[in-house]
């Protein structure tokens, strides 16, 4: 305490002495009544002793804006969450020793893993002396870590949900090994049951809706933002143990109660004939001739399953279903995200729309592919298979110079909204022998 005697002395000049220095002795007493490890209720009720990954002292500042992709907070001591009406928000106190010479600041952030996506933001203030008045009271107190993060945006769609959320939702707090408090804001009920097993494999407790919650919690340590590296991808030179897609790989096939990911392909433990799950897409990027499409895999020797993927769709039933293939075949689109729940040197075969489309290919998909352990063949359609051709005819600049569309911003129009595809099954047939070369390795 002799680091604030002096501030005492002099703040006791003051007409507001007695209401700070009160704040003072209150903020020394929640941290010190915050153990160095936190105190965790296990399954049947007792209480373990969990040490947390790290316990450096607080960062300086608490949040980091630099990265080009998230941005990010986190605080140790005493980190209290609270609703708001347009943003809901994190008050930070520091500890005692850092409190006299702390700065007030404030932050507004996007806590999902892109911030180039419009969700509803947190505000996350430092507080000092002068304002520490104005952090709200705890109305419940825990003793787990949480991590604060945003569930709207993009993640509607099947691949946004795992690409901006979940991939890096695991990133941020699988290490935590369960002992964490997720806390949402813009979160959509229906996204919380639909993933329920990837959350509740992520934490034991129940996801808190910030944006309705009526508490104040306080916690021992608190993040907010997700660490987001690449698109549905993880670079683990930046990830906490080292996590990599592999790991999430295992980790989701787990979640769902699948068998461990270098279980054996079907193709190798029955002997059948190798199967494959083709994606039928009913909207943009569809296959036209999907019946013409289907009967030449067979006749390639492949049983085939086929998928219409829908939003309402079970996961519990999807998952076991694409475990059972050796192959999964589709557009490139949301539905290829199911290669999550393929096993160790299975096959994902990626048809890349026309349009210099590969580099979006490679990215969204081939390399998480590779960096899971399966097997990515791309199939690049010729412009006579995009339905493009034929409606505006082989010397439309759409066909001969995609340049123009990339460079006036139109090409996310025609190249991913507007186009479908007919396949030439005699063109296409080098893939699928490809693909049953690879089954074998």
């Amino acid at each position: 305490m002799k680091s604030f005697t002096n501030v005492s002395r002099s703040l006791l000049e003051s007409k507001l002495a007695v209401g700070l220095v009160a704040g003072v002795f209150l903020a020394l007493e929640i941290f010190l009544s915050a153990s160095p490890q936190f105190a965790v209720q296990g399954p049947s009720g007792e209480e373990n002793e969990i040490s947390p990954r790290t316990a450096p002292p607080p960062l300086k500042p608490i949040c980091d804006l630099s990265d080009e992709r998230y941005d990010g907070c986190e605080m140790w001591g005493d980190a209290r969450t609270a609703n708001g009406t347009d943003k809901s928000r994190v008050y930070f106190i520091p500890p005692p020793s850092q409190l006299a010479a702390a700065e007030a600041a404030a932050w507004s952030i996007r806590s999902q893993s892109r911030k180039v996506i419009g969700v509803r933001e947190v505000v996350v203030r430092s507080l000092n002396l002068s304002n520490l008045h104005e952090a709200p009271d705890c109305t419940v107190r825990r003793s787990v870590p949480a991590v604060v993060f945003a569930l709207g945006g993009l993640t509607y769609n099947f691949w946004h949900a795992f690409s901006d959320v979940l991939v890096p939702l695991f990133t941020t707090a699988r290490a935590f090994g369960g002992q964490v408090e997720l806390v949402a804001t813009d979160a959509p009920a229906w996204f919380v049951t639909k993933y329920r097993r990837v959350l509740r494999a992520l934490s034991q407790y129940e996801v808190v809706m910030l944006d309705a919650d009526a508490e104040v919690r306080c916690y021992p340590h608190l993040i907010v933002g997700l660490r987001g590296h690449r698109d549905f991808d993880i670079d683990p030179a930046r990830a906490p143990s080292n996590y990599d897609m592999f790991a999430f790989r295992a980790f989701v096939r787990e979640a769902y109660s699948l068998p461990p990911p270098t279980t054996a392909l079907r193709v190798k433990s029955s002997g059948a004939k190798p199967r494959l799950m083709i994606i039928l897409r009913r909207k943009t990027r569809r296959f036209v001739n999907a019946d013409a499409i289907v009967g030449a895999i067979e006749r390639a020797g492949f049983d085939v399953v086929r998928m219409e993927p829908t939003n309402a769709a079970d996961m519990d039933a999807v998952s076991r279903e694409v475990d059972a293939c050796d192959v999964l075949m589709g557009a490139h689109g949301a539905g290829l995200t199911n290669m999550v729940f393929l096993r160790t040197g299975a096959v994902a075969v990626q048809v890349i729309p026309w349009g210099k489309m590969e580099p979006h290919g490679e990215g969204f998909f081939g390399a998480p592919a590779a960096h899971m352990g399966i097997w990515h063949v791309p199939y690049i359609i010729a412009a006579e298979e995009s339905t493009l051709y034929d409606k505006y005819g082989k010397d439309h600049p759409v066909i001969t110079d995609p340049d123009v569309f990339y460079k006036n911003g139109s090409n996310a129009r025609y190249y991913w909204w507007e186009q479908n595809f007919r396949l030439n099954t005699t063109r296409f047939m080098p893939t699928l022998e490809r693909v049953k070369r690879l089954l074998q390795e």
